[in-house]
């Protein structure tokens, strides 16, 4: 039998524990527990964003949380899920657009055209014209795939110009229907904005007051309605007064306008040639034969540099 001196015992080799068993080397470490504190503040990120004109640079508290969004990804999870769970769809979490959150249909934050329509005015046709006034706001809002591209893009727009580009449109669409032979609407299943043309064309611009005010009904009055409505929902500014009033997109509106412009309709209007996409020098064509389109003074279409 072998002796040892005390310092010279063998020491028995350490067991490995068995799978599933104590720690592993390079394991992860628990991810900490979600606190009602943390739910209390993605909660808190939700409610600041569901606030569209609420800037982060002006309030300290949710440019905090943002940051905490962007640097902590079980928090960023945790808000997500929070506003998941309330029927929203987070289009971007960034100091420029704070938490920008849209409604699903389902949702009890959801504002539907047709709601909005409904409240805006009782007759179906200025519903309808309603509708057409927002599409049209997008579109010269953002008449170029680049435009929507580009986060550092802002349009421009005013009242005016929005009535003018769509009676520019809607001459393009009647001088297609009398190349087709179309004297009356289409039939049922043509495109939507080949039959809308008519009801905008024969609508005044102002109303028919001597002093020509803008009428609630008039063309530029639906679309007053419809922009007053974006700055309201923190998707335009309002810049000024010349034109009908001088409007600024928002990152917030570019996010929106970017999850709808696949539409068949926007893309219509786009396809028209009012607006071209691919000069380089600018958004907009000038207007042409304006003595014919019942358009109101200085409405002239605004000129947007790349």
């Amino acid at each position: 039998m072998t002796e040892y001196a005390a310092d010279e015992v063998p020491q028995p080799e350490p067991v490995p524990a068995p799978p599933g068993r104590g720690a592993t080397a390079g394991a992860e470490p628990a991810a900490a527990p979600v606190t009602p504190a943390d739910a209390a503040d993605a909660a808190r990120l939700v409610a600041f964003g569901l606030q569209p004109k609420l800037l982060p640079a002006r309030d300290a508290e949710y440019a905090e949380l943002l940051r905490r969004h962007r640097d902590d990804p079980a928090f960023a999870r945790l808000a997500d899920a929070v506003a998941a769970g309330l029927g929203l769809v987070v289009l971007e979490v960034s100091t420029r657009a704070g938490m920008a959150v849209t409604a699903a249909e389902d949702s009890v934050f959801a504002v539907r055209m047709g709601d909005y329509a409904r409240r805006a005015s009782a007759d179906s046709a200025d519903r309808f014209l309603h509708g057409l006034a927002h599409l049209a706001v997008a579109a010269l809002a953002f008449p170029r795939p680049e435009d929507l591209a580009d986060d550092g893009y802002i349009g421009r727009l005013t009242v005016n110009g929005v009535d003018a580009f769509v009676r520019q449109a809607c001459r393009r669409l009647e001088e297609r229907a009398a190349e087709d032979g179309e004297n009356t609407d289409p039939a049922t299943g043509a495109p939507g904005l080949e039959a809308a043309w008519r009801v905008y064309a024969r609508r005044s611009a102002t109303g028919a007051t001597k002093d020509a005010r803008r009428l609630a009904g008039s063309t530029t009055g639906i679309i007053a309605k419809a922009v007053t409505f974006l700055v309201d929902s923190g998707f335009l500014q309002r810049t000024g007064d010349d034109a009908g009033g001088t409007y600024r997109t928002t990152a917030r509106y570019q996010l929106q306008v970017r999850d709808m412009a696949g539409g068949a309709a926007m893309s219509e209007l786009l396809e028209l040639g009012v607006v071209p996409v691919a000069d380089g020098t600018g958004s907009l064509l000038p207007g042409e034969d304006t003595d014919a389109l019942d358009l109101v003074a200085d409405a002239g279409l605004p000129f947007h540099s790349p």
